[in-house]
């Protein structure tokens, strides 16, 4: 693929003023760049080279701007720990925090995150964590940029009310666990730990 169709690609999902760095780092280290449809567990992966293929990096579509740019460095971060010391060390260990730090580096300088968002980052990432969804402070301004900015969340719907979630199960929202409610599937009535920041679809349901 030539350099101008990964920038036509690449330019849809990132901030203008890094298209031209990951492009960069995309040819540099030869990734193959997979834009999936939005999974519930992860946001990215990274998989090392084998017999067959090179560095591959997977990142979910649904993603705004700034949450697939900050994903794609998390990535790109495995990539370069790896380059660097292959399966030797931890996969969120020290070695990829301070990959991570400094690939991130360069965006900072060029303050391509808005300035909420950059303070939050520069915090996050003084110790990054295996997943950025473990800061809801980083998380909750990151959605403030989705696209459809009009998505419920389960912490802002009220004790005891029915919602769905994306794959079709209904529960009832229950008391609160720290970071996440205890809330009990509607058919089988068994109870769950979920995040407060899971969309969420509020839903009538008819007692029988």
């Amino acid at each position: 693929m030539t350099e101008d169709k990964i920038r036509h690609i690449i330019k849809k999902y990132i901030p203008s003023d890094a298209v031209s760095q990951v492009v960069k780092w995309l040819i540099q280290y030869k990734v193959h760049l997979k834009i999936t449809a939005p999974r519930r567990s992860i946001l990215g992966n990274y998989r090392s080279p084998d017999n067959k293929n090179g560095h591959r990096i997977s990142i979910n579509s649904n993603l705004n701007t700034y949450a697939f740019l900050l994903t794609f460095v998390h990535e790109l971060a495995h990539l370069t720990t790896y380059e660097k010391h292959k399966h030797g060390v931890l996969p969120h260990g020290i070695e990829w925090k301070r990959e991570f730090q400094r690939l991130m580096n360069v965006f900072f300088d060029k303050h391509i995150f808005p300035k909420e968002i950059e303070e939050a980052l520069q915090n996050y990432m003084s110790n990054p964590a295996a997943s950025s969804c473990r800061d809801e402070n980083l998380m909750r301004l990151l959605k403030k940029y989705d696209k459809d900015n009009q998505v419920v969340h389960l912490e802002e719907i009220a004790p005891n009310t029915y919602f769905q979630i994306d794959d079709g199960r209904i529960f009832m929202k229950g008391e609160k666990l720290r970071k996440t409610y205890k809330c009990i599937e509607q058919k089988t009535n068994k109870a769950y730990r979920i995040h407060g920041l899971m969309p969420v679809l509020p839903v009538v349901v008819k007692m029988k």
